[in-house]
C-alpha cells in the first residue's frame, strides 16, 4: 500500500479474507484456499479473530522495516493488514495502558517460523518502548540472549536449517511507563539425546561446528581440539556443512553476545572448555577384559583421549577411568561394587555427555537470567512469550514426541479454554447473552497422560521405579491393562479386538488419538529416557573436578549430601514444568502466533495444500474459526462501525451529530436488516453471520463507487473553473507582458535612432572644428616658419663673421689633439713585451712626432730594465 493510500479497515482492499471468521462458505477446503491466495499475494499473516496465523516464507519480505513499525504504532488491531506487528501492538498497549499482563503464545512444527516470529514481536516491542541509555542497554541485553541460546539449544534438522531443540519462555518486566526493566527465561526439555545421536541428515547443536569452524588456532589449541569435524564421532557428517549457515561468523556473533549479556572471560573459556570435553567424550572407545570371576569388564582402548578430557575437566585420569569400568551400589548401609561391560561403559559415557551438556544450558539459562533480570524491586508489568515445539507427528515417534505432543495438548487445552473466557467476557462485558458453545474439550486425551494414577506418565515412572525386571515391553503390558478401555487408546493387544488385526499398529507400538490426529507412539526407549539415569560413580566424579563449573553442575556428586533417594524422572520433571508455566499462562491474557510451514523443501513461493491441511488440523485452527463463530462473528465499536457505512443512510451521510449507537440503529434500521442478524452491545455492534457484513460492504462499495462519481464531478468542475481562472490570470500577465516588451523594444528602437540622430551632429560638429582648429594650425606654423627662416638667415649672417676671424686655430688645435690620443692608443695596443732581450720598438705613424715617440722608446726600455733587474 503507497504512502498517499489511506486505509480504516482490515476490509479494505483485501486479498481473500483478512479474518478467517469472516469466511463464507466456512470449511477446510476454503479455509485451505484463502491461506494459499493470500501466501500466493505475499500476503502471510491472516488472522482468526485475535489469533495470527503465519506462514513462513521462506525469503525476506519488505513488511519489517522502521516505517512498518511506525505504521502499525497505536493503531486499532482490525486497522491495518493482518500483521504480526498488530498483535505485538496490542499486547503492548494492553500491558502499558490497563496494566494487563501479557503472554504471547507461539506455536507450530519445526520449520513453521516460530522463533523468527518471537525474535520479530521482541525486536517490535524493544522499538516502540522508551528510550534513554540504561533502558536501551535492557533491551540489548535482552535481544541478545537469543543468539547464545540458539548457538546451545538450535540444531539443523530435516524439516529447519535453525530448529530450537528446546521449549523456551521469556517473561519481559516493565515498569509503570512501559519500559523493559529485565526479563526471565524458563527453558523446557532441551533435546540431550541429540548430544550422542542425531538421525540421518541432520546435525548437533550448532555450538559444536561453530566453535570448531570459528575458533582461532591458539583457541582450539588450549580446548584440544582440531578443526576437522570428521574427528568426532559425536558429530554427524553428512550434514556437517549447511549452505545458508556461516559457523564462523555465527561463533563471533555468539562471543560478541556473550559480552553483551555480561559473561565474563573466564566464563566463556569454562563454557567452551565443557563443550569442547563433549565433544571428546563421543571420541572414547572400549574393549572388553575378562576377569578372573569370569565376567567381562570394560577399559578403554585409547586413554589419550581420556587424558585430554580429565585435563579440561580438572579430574584426575584414574577417578573417570574407574566410573566409566564399574559401578557402586548403595542400599541400607551398604556398598556393592559391579564391573560395568562394554555396552554399559558405552550407556554411562553417553549418559554423561548428555547430562554435561544438558546442566551447562540450564547453567546458561540461569547466568543470562542473573544479567537480565530487573535491577528494582519495584512493581512490574509482565509480557511473557512462548517458543516451544509444536505438535510431531514423525515415521516413529518416541519418548521426546510423546511429551512434546502431551505439551501441545495441554496449551490447546488452555487456547480453548481462554478463548471461550475471553469471548464470554466479552459477552457479559456488552450486555448479550451468553450461550454454551459445543466444542471438542481435549481435556479427557490430558487426563489420559497425565492421571496421577492411570496416566500413561504416572503408569511409566511406576514401571521405572519397581524392582524386578522393567523393559519397555512391560510398560507396554501395563498400558494395554490400564488404558485398554479409553477410547483415544490403541493397541493390538488391548481387549478391542477391532485392533487385533490391525496391520498398522506393530506390536511394539500403541497409538493415541489426540485432537491433532492419531498419532504411533514406539516405546522402544520409553523406561531409559524416562529414567534418565547417571551413573552415582560418574556424579562424584564430576564433583571431584577442579574445574570452576563442573562442581556447581553436579551438586549431588557431593559426599557430605549423598540422598539415596532416586531421582525424579524426565516425565515427572516435565509434567511439572507444564503444570507451571499452564498456572503460570492462566494469570495472564493470552495473544496466539500459529506457524505453518508451506512446504518441506524451505523454499519460497511454494504451497503443499496437504502438508498445510495436516498442520491446520493438529493446529486445531478450525475449531478455533468455528468457536469465535459460535455467537456473533463479527463485532466493531459503533463509532468506527458509523462511521464506515454512514454513507449508506442520508440521516446519517454525511455528519451524524448524535450518539454513535443511535447512528448504527438509524443505519440499520433504514437498511432494512433482520434484527436476528445483529445485537447491541454496551460499547459495539455485533453481527451474527458474515453474509450480513459482506452485504453491507457490497453496498458501501455500491455507495462508495457513486460518491466517486460525485466527488468526480465536483472536482472536474473545481479542476476546470481553476484551469480557467488560471488561464485568464495567466492571459493579463501575458499581456501586461507583451505591452511591457513591446514598449520596452519601441524605445529601445527610438533610442537608438536619437542615439545615431546625435552621433551625426556631433561627428558633423567636430569636423567643423577640427577643420578650423587645423587652419588655425596651418597659420600657426606658416607664422612660425617664416619667423624661422628669418631668425636663421639673421644668425648664419652673424655667425659667419665670428667664424672666419677664428675658426682655423680651432681646427688645428682639435686636429692635433685627436692625432695625439689616437697615436696613444694604438701605442697602448703594440707595446713590446717585457723580455730584456726584447729591443724591438714600434714603428713611428706620423712623423711631427719623431722625437717623441724615440724618446718614449727609450724611456720605456729603461723603465723596464729597472723593472727586471737587469740594469
Amino acid at each position: 500500500m503507497s504512502k498517499s493510500e489511506v486505509k480504516t479497515s482490515l476490509l479494505d482492499n483485501m486479498i481473500g479474507v483478512g479474518d478467517m471468521v469472516l469466511l463464507e462458505p466456512l470449511s477446510e477446503n476454503s479455509f485451505i484456499q484463502n491461506l494459499k491466495n493470500r501466501f500466493d499475494h505475499d500476503e502471510i499473516y491472516t488472522y482468526i479473530g485475535t489469533v495470527v496465523i503465519s506462514i513462513n516464507p521462506y525469503q525476506s519480505l519488505p513488511i519489517y522495516t522502521a516505517d512498518k513499525v511506525e505504521e502499525y504504532r497505536n493503531r486499532n488491531f482490525y486497522e491495518l493488514n493482518p500483521h504480526i506487528y498488530a498483535l505485538a501492538d496490542e499486547a503492548y498497549r494492553s500491558l502499558r495502558d490497563q496494566d494487563k499482563d501479557q503472554c504471547i503464545l507461539i506455536t507450530g512444527e519445526s520449520g513453521a517460523g516460530k522463533t523468527e516470529a518471537s525474535k520479530l514481536v521482541m525486536s517490535y516491542v524493544a522499538a516502540v518502548c522508551g528510550k534513554g541509555q540504561e533502558v536501551n542497554k535492557v533491551k540489548e541485553q535482552l535481544l541478545q540472549s537469543n543468539p547464545v541460546l540458539e548457538a546451545f539449544g538450535n540444531a539443523k534438522t530435516v524439516r529447519n536449517d535453525n530448529s530450537s531443540r528446546f521449549g523456551k519462555y521469556m517473561d519481559i518486566e516493565f515498569d509503570f511507563k512501559g519500559d523493559p526493566l529485565g526479563g526471565v527465561i524458563s527453558n523446557y526439555l532441551l533435546e540431550k539425546s541429540r548430544v550422542v545421536k542425531q538421525p540421518r541428515g541432520e546435525r548437533n547443536f550448532h555450538i559444536f561446528y561453530q566453535l570448531l569452524s570459528g575458533a582461532s588456532d591458539d583457541l582450539l589449541k588450549r580446548l584440544k581440539l582440531e578443526r576437522d569435524v570428521s574427528k568426532y564421532n559425536y558429530l554427524s557428517l553428512d550434514s556437517a556443512v549447511v549452505s545458508d549457515l556461516d559457523d564462523g561468523a555465527n561463533f563471533r556473533i555468539i562471543m560478541d553476545a556473550m559480552k553483551t549479556v555480561c559473561f565474563m572471560d573466564n566464563e566463556v573459556q569454562s563454557v567452551l572448555e565443557l563443550v569442547a570435553a563433549v565433544m571428546k567424550l563421543g571420541n572414547i572407545e572400549f574393549k572388553s577384559e575378562s576377569r578372573v570371576n569370569g565376567f567381562d569388564e570394560s577399559r578403554v582402548e585409547d586413554n589419550n583421549d581420556l587424558k585430554e578430557i580429565c585435563e579440561l575437566l580438572g579430574i584426575e585420569q584414574i577417578v573417570l577411568e574407574r566410573a566409566f569400568s564399574s559401578r557402586t551400589l548403595e542400599a541400607k548401609q551398604e556398598k556393592v561394587s559391579t564391573t560395568l561391560n562394554v555396552a554399559q561403559a558405552y550407556y554411562a559415557r553417553d549418559a554423561l555427555a548428555k547430562n554435561l551438556y544438558s546442566r551447562l544450558f540450564s547453567w546458561l539459562v540461569t547466568r543470562i537470567n542473573e544479567s537480565i533480570k530487573a535491577q528494582t524491586k519495584q512493581s512490574k508489568k509482565v509480557m511473557g512469550v512462548l517458543d516451544i515445539y509444536g505438535f510431531e507427528i514423525f515415521e516413529n515417534n518416541s519418548f521426546e514426541q510423546f511429551i512434546i505432543n502431551y505439551c501441545n495438548e495441554k496449551l490447546q487445552q488452555i487456547f480453548i479454554d481462554l478463548t471461550l473466557h475471553e469471548e464470554q467476557e466479552e459477552y457479559i462485558r456488552e450486555g448479550i447473552e451468553w450461550k454454551n458453545i459445543e466444542y471438542f474439550n481435549n481435556a479427557v486425551i490430558c487426563d489420559l497422560i497425565e492421571n496421577n494414577n492411570k496416566g500413561i506418565l504416572a503408569m511409566l515412572d511406576d514401571e521405572c521405579l519397581r524392582p524386578g525386571t522393567v523393559t519397555d515391553e512391560t510398560f507396554l503390558d501395563k498400558l494395554n491393562t490400564v488404558c485398554a478401555g479409553h477410547h483415544h487408546f490403541e493397541s493390538r493387544h488391548c481387549t478391542n479386538s477391532q485392533f487385533l488385526t490391525d496391520h498398522t499398529l506393530p506390536h511394539n507400538c500403541f497409538r493415541i488419538q489426540h485432537y491433532a490426529g492419531k498419532v504411533l507412539y514406539c516405546v522402544e526407549g520409553f523406561v531409559d529416557k524416562n529414567n534418565d539415569l547417571l551413573y552415582r560413580d560418574l556424579s562424584q566424579a564430576m564433583y571431584k573436578a577442579r574445574h570452576p563449573l563442573i562442581k556447581l553442575l553436579f551438586p549431588e556428586g557431593d559426599p557430605s549430601k549423598m540422598n539415596l533417594k532416586r531421582p525424579p524422572t524426565a516425565g515427572f520433571q516435565f509434567r511439572a514444568s507444564v503444570g507451571t508455566l499452564m498456572k503460570n499462562l492462566q494469570t495472564k491474557n493470552p495473544n496466539y502466533i500459529r506457524c505453518i510451514k508451506p512446504n518441506d523443501k524451505k523454499a519460497a513461493r511454494i504451497f503443499t495444500e496437504t502438508l498445510v491441511r495436516h498442520q491446520v488440523r493438529y493446529l486445531g485452527l478450525m475449531e478455533n474459526v468455528r468457536v469465535r463463530r459460535a455467537g456473533y462473528a463479527f463485532r466493531q465499536l459503533y463509532k468506527p462501525c458509523l462511521e464506515r457505512y454512514k454513507m449508506l443512510c442520508q440521516q446519517t451521510w454525511p455528519h451524524w451529530r448524535g450518539p454513535a449507537r443511535e447512528g448504527v440503529e438509524m443505519l440499520l434500521n433504514s437498511l432494512q436488516v433482520p434484527k436476528e442478524e445483529f445485537c447491541y452491545g454496551c460499547s459495539k455492534i455485533f453481527i451474527r453471520n458474515p453474509k450480513t457484513l459482506f452485504a453491507l460492504e457490497k453496498k458501501r462499495r455500491e455507495c462508495l463507487e457513486v460518491l466517486a462519481a460525485v466527488i468526480q464531478k465536483i472536482y472536474r468542475g473545481w479542476k476546470q473553473r481553476k484551469h480557467f481562472l488560471l488561464m485568464k490570470k495567466s492571459q493579463v500577465v501575458v499581456a501586461a507582458w507583451y505591452r511591457r516588451y513591446s514598449q520596452q523594444k519601441k524605445f529601445q528602437k527610438i533610442r537608438i535612432c536619437a542615439i545615431i540622430v546625435q552621433s551625426l551632429i556631433r561627428r558633423w560638429k567636430s569636423r567643423k572644428i577640427l577643420r578650423e582648429l587645423k587652419h588655425q594650425k596651418q597659420c600657426i606654423e606658416a607664422a612660425t616658419t617664416i619667423s624661422a627662416y628669418w631668425h636663421g638667415t639673421k644668425v648664419r649672417r652673424e655667425y659667419r663673421k665670428y667664424f672666419r676671424a677664428s675658426a682655423g686655430k680651432k681646427i688645428y688645435d682639435f686636429t692635433v689633439k685627436r692625432t695625439i690620443q689616437k697615436y696613444f692608443l694604438d701605442l697602448k695596443k703594440k707595446i713590446p713585451s717585457m723580455s730584456p732581450i726584447d729591443k724591438t720598438w714600434p714603428p713611428q705613424p706620423y712623423q711631427f712626432l719623431e722625437g717623441t715617440h724615440k724618446e718614449l722608446g727609450r724611456i720605456f726600455h729603461l723603465w723596464r730594465s729597472i723593472l727586471t733587474g737587469s740594469f
